[in-house]
């Protein structure tokens, strides 16, 4: 399939290849193009920018968690109605969990024959630029580099200095030089870039970015890059390659959702909770939910309920005006004692909890979960995790779901939670053993306490783990 694509990847981490990413995202939607984003690894906050950017839902193509045919099917499916794909990665181009790189932002370019525009910050190196260059282009002959861009460039003459070394020691095209500015940095926070929907000057500084980078890359050049690209692979002919290109859905209830009623299901989509993945909601769908927006911090109480799903942001943030809104912490923590079936992930836990205490400040919470999420100056957990079902998990097991099946999921949190006093095994159970990473206590996550699952890990709705339909048929069982 022919697809217009580029790979936006760096030297290394905090190279500005975000910024650079959302601008040109930015600026090819600004010239008419239709661009459909990804983010390579586990990620909510860059595909918010990025969706924003584009005003299309941005999709992560991960290997922790999707097959190689599974990444294929998602850029083939969301990238069918664009004229152009941008993924962007993460870390550098080589960098990844696997010491043979198979899981590195070059093994997703191979995978999907993308090219890669190379993000270079070029901060206080001038000759220097050749080696690594020469070393990029030479570590893999197999990639395709198909040129570089300079950024935090100090000024002209730096940026001739990097041209005539690059044009001199190299055969990789200088795509553009972007010059060191303050309009291109972006706000950050501890688990990296301050969400969109948090920033209220969001949408101009994109826009800002764009007319920056306007004026300091060749988009023609790089449009033509991206229309240069080989045919995608095709999609193999397994029966999860087949299972994960039906365009219809990824689920195997689909011919009960028709003949069912909806379920409504709460979302926490607000300023506080804002980590989800657009596949997750969509999958959450096709298994027979309707799903309803709750807002934390103004709305006064719960909708008539079936199931609730609080998913991770940064209530640590909003702590003030989530403590402040008692009708609806109220609301949620009757709810949960009355049995609502709920699912929390992260940010989702730490709003359950007593209280938050960050920053010498403590402001009391819905309170089912009985501890205090705690904030630390260092990650808690943080990275990919594996996880084991235990015997308390009450979520129906379907398809081809095994006892032993080893779940992929990751964890970013700064908060820990502290002061349960042994109270978390005595008012209820553990549903997940942590068999890599870190979760509630460092060998146990996922706390459940009548219906409500809270768990630091984020999971995704993919071909090796479909959460979304055991949910939705959890909570149905909780109705009929």
């Amino acid at each position: 399939m022919q697809i217009p694509r580029l790979y936006i990847s760096a030297a290394h981490k905090s190279s500005g290849k975000t910024t650079i990413s959302i601008g040109l995202c930015s600026l090819l939607t600004q010239q008419g193009y239709i661009v459909q984003p990804y983010k390579k690894g586990p990620d909510y906050i860059d595909p918010l920018w990025l969706s924003s950017a584009t005003q299309r839902a941005c999709y992560n193509l991960d290997y922790n968690t999707m097959s190689k045919n599974e990444i294929l099917s998602y850029v083939a499916r969301y990238s069918a109605t664009a004229d152009v794909s941008i993924i962007e990665g993460n870390m550098g181009l080589y960098d990844g969990v696997a010491i043979d790189g198979s899981n590195s932002n070059a093994a997703v370019a191979k995978l999907t024959k993308t090219p890669v525009i190379l993000v270079v910050d070029a901060q206080g190196v001038t000759r220097g630029v050749a080696p690594l260059l020469q070393g990029y282009q030479g570590f893999d002959t197999e990639l395709n580099i198909a040129g570089v861009l300079f950024n935090k460039v100090a000024n002209t003459r730096h940026e001739t200095k990097l041209r005539q070394m690059t044009e001199t020691y190299t055969d990789l095209p200088v795509v553009g030089a972007v010059r060191r500015s303050v309009d291109l940095v972006l706000t950050e926070r501890h688990l990296g870039l301050q969400p969109f929907n948090e920033n209220e000057q969001a949408q101009q500084q994109i826009e800002t970015i764009a007319q920056q980078l306007s004026e300091q890359i060749n988009i023609k050049q790089i449009v033509g890059y991206a229309n240069s690209v080989e045919a995608l692979p095709c999609l193999g002919n397994n029966r999860e390659g087949n299972k994960t290109n039906n365009n219809n859905s990824d689920n195997d209830n689909d011919n009960k959702i028709n003949n069912t009623k909806p379920l409504r299901i709460g979302i926490c989509q607000d300023a506080a909770f804002s980590f989800y993945y657009p596949d997750d909601l969509l999958a959450l769908e096709q298994a027979g939910a309707q799903l309803i927006t709750i807002n934390t911090l103004v709305d006064k109480d719960l909708p008539y309920l079936d199931g609730l799903f609080i998913g991770g942001g940064f209530p640590e943030a909003k702590m003030e005006a989530l403590s402040a809104n008692i009708t609806m912490r109220k609301a949620i923590a009757a709810a949960i004692e009355n049995g609502l079936p709920c699912y929390a992930e992260c940010g989702g836990l730490m709003y359950l909890s007593q209280s938050i205490i960050w920053q010498g400040k403590q402001q009391a919470m819905v309170g089912v979960i009985p501890g205090d999420a705690v904030m630390h100056e260092k990650p808690q957990g943080r990275g990919y995790v594996k996880l084991r079902e235990t015997a308390a998990m009450p979520w129906p097991k379907e398809g081809d779901y095994l006892d032993d099946k080893t779940i992929a999921a990751h964890e970013f949190h700064y908060s820990k939670l502290q002061n349960t006093h042994g109270k978390l095994t005595k008012k209820g159970a553990f549903v997940y053993s942590v068999q890599r990473g870190t979760g509630i206590d460092g060998q146990n996550d996922g706390w459940l306490y009548k219906n409500l699952l809270a768990s630091y890990a984020h999971i995704r709705d993919t071909s090796k783990y479909h959460w979304a339909s055991r949910f939705v048929a959890f909570i149905r069982q909780q109705v009929q």
